[in-house]
């Protein structure tokens, strides 16, 4: 057995290490529907230009990534993601969503939209701190 650092590690990589995790975790709690989510924002000629990117497992969606462009935000693009993602989630059968987002990214957001911070990292980056959110919907 030998542990080596991979200096441009690819999906491969990441793949063989998550089979191992999944099988772990499998074993522990039972098998759990694992799939990808999206919620594309278009622009008006059908470029995606935004969206939600997440993960359902465990009964959770997990919101990996949220982006609206800068000149559509302010809109109510933001929330309609995340109203759709939780409607998403909740036809899925999920009790919750969880996410993560940045001191200089949109906490207060997340907040009115009912989300809840369970966990900070400080100076992560430094100067700045990032936010672990949840919120219930069973």
């Amino acid at each position: 057995m030998t542990i080596e650092v991979v200096e441009s590690p690819g999906e491969a990589e990441r793949l063989a290490i998550l089979a191992t995790l999944t099988a772990h975790n499998d074993a522990a709690v039972g098998p759990t529907d694992r799939r990808q989510v999206a919620i594309v924002l278009r622009d008006d000629a059908g470029a995606i230009v935004g969206g939600l990117w997440g993960m359902i497992a465990f009964g959770w969606l997990f919101v990996q990534y949220l982006a609206v462009p800068p000149q559509m935000q302010g809109q109510g693009r933001g929330r309609d993601l995340m109203l759709q993602g939780e409607a998403l989630a909740r036809d899925a059968g999920c009790v919750g969503i969880w996410l993560d987002t940045f001191s200089f990214q949109a906490r207060g957001f997340y907040e009115k939209l009912g989300f809840v911070q369970f966990g900070t990292i400080p100076d992560y980056p430094p100067g700045h701190s990032r936010f672990f959110l949840s919120k219930r919907i069973d």
